[in-house]
């Protein structure tokens, strides 16, 4: 699903990502885990095509960059951020910023078949939202509006899905619920490849089964989630003492 060898990216005399090799295999899903500033941003954004690589080969969907024509490909890839919720007009009714999510458009402009608000409706329900439906999408609130953006993502069948930091600003009650809409959604036997970018581990919830740690623009480890998120492992990527205590399937990581 995504390949990437010795992926290195320089801005200036910055080296923001060095030599970042990583293989998302089908069926798999990830979390993205890194402090501010470890560079997860810069592999997104090489990993959907906005910016090339210094050095180094990306293959997404088994189509290497250079030989594939990027605006398609970026069909099939989602990517659900913060940042698009400012961008979104407020006054839109919650279905048409689902159903905007055919075009990837700002704003409804395309007519719509009732096979389209069939599928947003059948989106909306299996993320627990469809009780939006005629609300102003600026009444909703920030977990509300998470779950509109990822029912907007997967309006277009995209084959890999990018969740970055979705549980940013959302209280804990939110929290758990978005988390739970996450979880359902990567059970569904036709769930895209899920990339979960997160800087706390208790969001990874147990069907992301593998994590990508990701330190100063290297990769510290990756492979399951039980090899890479204990204490020995996160006390030596965080530089500072923790204990990993696991609950539930989610790891939680506290001080010491």
């Amino acid at each position: 699903m995504i390949e990437l060898k010795q992926v290195t990216w320089k801005r200036e005399r910055l080296t923001l990502l060095d030599e970042v090799s990583w293989r998302v295999r089908p069926g798999e899903h990830w979390a993205l885990l890194g402090l501010n500033g470890s560079g997860k941003t810069t592999l997104l954004n090489i990993v959907c095509g906005y910016i090339w690589p210094t050095s180094g080969e990306v293959s997404v969907l088994g189509r290497k960059y250079g030989e594939v024509d990027l605006r398609e490909l970026r069909k099939s890839i989602g990517w659900v951020s913060n940042s698009l919720q400012d961008k979104l007009y407020k006054t839109d009714r919650a279905q048409y910023v689902v159903l905007s999510g055919i075009h990837a458009t700002i704003g409804l402009y395309d007519a719509v078949s009732d096979e389209d608000e069939t599928r947003a409706r059948g989106q909306m329900e299996s993320l627990g939202c469809l009780h939006l439906w005629d609300r102003e999408y600026g009444t909703c609130s920030q977990g509300e509006k998470q779950k509109l953006l990822l029912a907007r993502a997967l309006m277009a069948s995209p084959q890999v899905l990018i969740l970055d930091e979705p549980c940013n600003g959302l209280d804990l009650f939110s929290r758990e619920r978005l988390l739970e809409s996450i979880s359902e959604l990567a059970r569904r036997p036709d769930a895209p490849t899920l990339i979960y970018v997160t800087h706390h581990t208790e969001e990874i919830v147990p069907e992301l089964g593998h994590a990508l740690l990701l330190r100063r623009g290297q990769v510290f480890r990756s492979g399951p989630v039980a090899d890479v998120l204990d204490s020995a492992t996160l006390t030596e990527f965080f530089e500072a003492p923790v204990a990993a205590e696991t609950h539930g399937g989610r790891v939680y990581v506290r001080a010491l």
